[in-house]
């Protein structure tokens, strides 16, 4: 059966990429991106089948009216994809206040923002799956991708929780963890704040890091993210690229070890009276 989506950030990427996969195989998709015209490839190529709408995921009146019309024009939603959002390049100390602000107001608030306003229309049909795009990134944290990595963590987060929360409406959540793509992530879309000489030795290891690491191809992620929204049970968190197992395993071991290092402190905190 036919489904339909509702995409944020559709002009290039992974938005651009998961609306072409779901039209081409006859699904109909409402396209967000701030400039509009951005999406005249899409109407030119699939006709009625797109509804394509200018949209900045920070405003939230304005998503409000987009998910409404999404809605009213194709009678349902069954698929969200918030995948919105950009990179920040900086150290802790190098960011600036109006730079943290813009990136959770779009990563995080933006997200929520959609999650919010879908909701109502999914719990009302007793269908519906929220795809949030997070990244490796909102599992292990990075030098210069501090605030960016917070962001995603905060959407890692809200997301479990919301999975549980709208379990028992039969809508689905499932969090999209993307390794290093060719995408425009770390390109004209991102921002990077002015550099402190002080981190410089941080940057170049961050650069020889970089350097090493397997760039994947991001037209390959579209069958993967049709199997995981035709799945009749989809996994919470899955990972997009190679090599991601191995590195959370590796995180995993690194954390339970400290944990159980510092157990006994962790234990004596509690102290010796009734648990509250």
């Amino acid at each position: 059966m036919s489904r339909v989506w509702l995409i944020t950030g559709t002009s290039r990427g992974f938005g651009r990429i998961w609306a072409e996969a779901a039209l081409d195989r006859g699904d109909k998709v409402a396209a967000t991106a701030r400039d509009v015209a951005a999406l005249d490839g899409l109407v030119e190529r699939f006709g009625d089948a797109v509804l394509p709408l200018s949209l900045d995921v920070t405003e939230k009146s304005a998503v409000e009216q987009a998910v409404k019309t999404a809605h009213a024009h194709f009678g349902r939603i069954d698929v969200v994809v918030n995948n919105a959002g950009h990179g920040l390049f900086g150290m802790t100390e190098e960011v600036t206040e109006e730079q943290v602000h813009a990136q959770f107001e779009t990563n995080v608030f933006g997200a929520l923002w959609v999650t919010q306003a879908v909701l109502p229309y999914l719990r009302e049909q007793g269908s519906g799956h929220i795809v949030q795009v997070s990244s490796i990134g909102g599992l292990r944290a990075f030098p210069l991708l501090g605030v960016y990595n917070a962001s995603k963590w905060a959407l890692e987060g809200l997301s479990e929780a919301l999975a549980a929360e709208v379990a028992g409406f039969g809508i689905k959540v499932t969090l999209v963890e993307p390794a290093g793509y060719a995408t425009d992530w770390g390109g004209s879309s991102a921002v990077r704040s002015d550099a402190l000489p002080a981190y410089d030795g941080v940057r170049e290891q961050m650069a020889a890091y970089w350097s090493r690491m397997t760039h994947g191809d991001p037209q390959a992620t579209a069958e993967a993210v049709l199997n995981v929204v035709d799945a009749d049970e989809p996994p919470l968190r899955i990972f997009l690229g190679t090599g991601l197992l191995e590195q959370m395993r590796e995180e995993y071991v690194r954390r339970i070890a400290l944990w159980e290092e510092w157990n006994d402190v962790s234990e004596a905190a509690m102290g010796h009276g009734p648990v509250a």
